[in-house]
């Protein structure tokens, strides 16, 4: 696992991603946010974005399915993750993990907020950006291990925040 100081072009790689969902889902979507490590300025991070489509409906789920497979998306089901639809990255374009979301979706939720409390406090952001480098070296090739060694952190932010 490698994590890597942030990189500017994180955002613009973003906006592309972005324009090609808005395009297209179209009316399904109400919300593509750029959500995880990489959309928090300064933080160093997995170079992979992490983007979340939130649906105007839940009814919608299977008709942006159906749309996102032409361009190479292929469906995973929710990982366990309640209101939360994973996809496998097409070939060929930029590593990132993408999630389609239904509109309560709880993970949405979590991650805008995580996020932006990020944006905003910084010394948690260095805090972490420290953590995930020390759990990175410790568990080099294990995401399942990193990840919960991780969620403490996120879930003590989480609270703060009033957030289950």
């Amino acid at each position: 696992m490698i994590i890597k100081d942030y990189d500017p072009s994180w955002p613009v790689l973003f906006a592309a991603l972005r324009a090609k969902l808005a395009a297209t889902l179209g009316d399904l979507a109400a919300s593509i946010e750029h959500v995880g490590s990489t959309a928090v300025p300064g933080l160093a991070a997995k170079p992979i974005l992490d983007i979340d489509v939130l649906l105007r409906s839940a009814e919608d789920l299977r008709l942006a399915i159906e749309r996102l497979a032409p361009l190479g998306y292929r469906h995973q089901g929710d990982l366990g993750i309640a209101g939360r639809e994973a996809f496998v990255t097409p070939p060929r374009i930029p590593p990132h993990h993408l999630y389609v979301c239904r509109p309560d979706s709880p993970a949405f939720r979590r991650h805008i907020l995580f996020r932006d409390y990020l944006r905003t406090h910084s010394a948690d952001a260095q805090a972490y950006a420290r953590l995930k480098r020390r759990l990175a070296a410790q568990f080099p090739d294990d995401r399942v291990a990193y990840t919960e060694a991780k969620s403490g952190f996120v879930t003590a932010i989480l609270r703060r925040l009033d957030v289950p």
